[in-house]
């Protein structure tokens, strides 16, 4: 279960990153307001993951969703750049995602 959890929370993460952005620094309620929640969600269901798996896989897949979630919604909703070097940046952090899964012990 609390992988599950921290997949969930690292999409939220994703979220709360996009609404603050929409927010135009926290200018805007409506997405001031979806940033926060999202950002407390997501802590909470991080810590729930962290009751049983360790500090360093946890917060390492945690902050690699958002990574690879915030590039993917940059490229696909907000028209940033795809380049050859973030695809291969973006490769990087998701190889190093896997690897940190299977060096966690069971």
């Amino acid at each position: 279960m609390s992988w599950i959890y921290l997949l969930i929370a690292g999409l939220l993460e994703v979220v709360w990153a996009w609404s603050m952005k929409q927010s135009a620094g926290f200018t805007r309620l409506g997405p001031t307001a979806i940033t926060l929640v999202a950002m407390i969600a997501s802590f909470w269901l991080l810590a729930l993951a962290m009751r049983t798996l360790p500090l360093g896989t946890a917060y390492t897949i945690w902050t690699g969703i958002g990574a690879v979630g915030a590039f993917v919604v940059g490229v696909t909703v907000l028209g940033e750049p795809l380049t050859a070097l973030r695809m291969v940046a973006v490769v990087l952090i998701v190889s190093g995602l896997v690897l940190m899964k299977l060096a966690t012990p069971h």
